[in-house]
């Protein structure tokens, strides 16, 4: 029987991660998390699914420390659904293989005998050639929604990561060389010779 293990799958937006992610998935026969973490996080917190998405993400600067400077309000939520994320996190690597989108589960589980981290990444030309053609939104809406999201994404890793969100990476990936079910394919060879499957 192989070991169990955990891939940690941070990504850029548009970078086509999730979908490596779930093709990996398919390829290595294991399981796979996203917004399953957000809806177990929403049940263990008796609250709606889109209030824990709205929060999770949010960005962390100045202006959210001034206006809570005790930790109450947006911060404070942020804070609570981040540690009922993690244990939701810890809990899932530990029962079975897996891999993890986001959620700084890089760092999370960073001291897991048995894990592998990697960064999907792509050029802003690729990432916004794929929310135009792959995720259908019209070119501004993909500028905006590009820079909001990277925005939102460094500053939850810079607090909740540990600062740069390939830290704890073991690989990085342009997914743009090698498209979906390449980038997917390349990762599977790397697990399984990692895990030895």
């Amino acid at each position: 029987m192989a070991k169990q293990y955990v891939i940690n799958l941070s990504r850029d937006f548009a970078s086509m991660g999730r979908s490596i992610a779930q093709n990996l998935a398919g390829r290595l026969g294991c399981e796979f998390y996203d917004r399953d973490i957000v809806e177990q996080a929403a049940r263990r917190m008796g609250l709606p699914v889109s209030e824990i998405a709205n929060n999770e993400e949010a960005a962390h600067n100045l202006f959210y420390r001034r206006i809570y400077p005790l930790g109450m309000g947006v911060k404070s939520m942020q804070d609570e659904i981040f540690e009922v994320q993690k244990n939701i996190i810890r809990d899932l690597a530990a029962k079975q293989s897996c891999i993890i989108v986001g959620r700084c589960a890089d760092e999370i589980l960073k001291d897991h005998p048995n894990v592998f981290s990697v960064h999907i990444f792509a050029t802003r030309a690729e990432r916004l050639k794929n929310c135009v053609e792959k995720l259908e939104m019209d070119e501004d809406t993909a500028r905006r929604t590009m820079a909001r999201v990277d925005k939102a994404r460094t500053g939850y890793h810079r607090v909740y990561g540990g600062g740069d969100v390939t830290a704890n990476c073991h690989i990085m990936l342009n997914s743009a060389k090698f498209g979906i079910d390449g980038t997917a394919a390349v990762l599977e060879g790397i697990v399984r010779q990692r895990f030895a499957l």
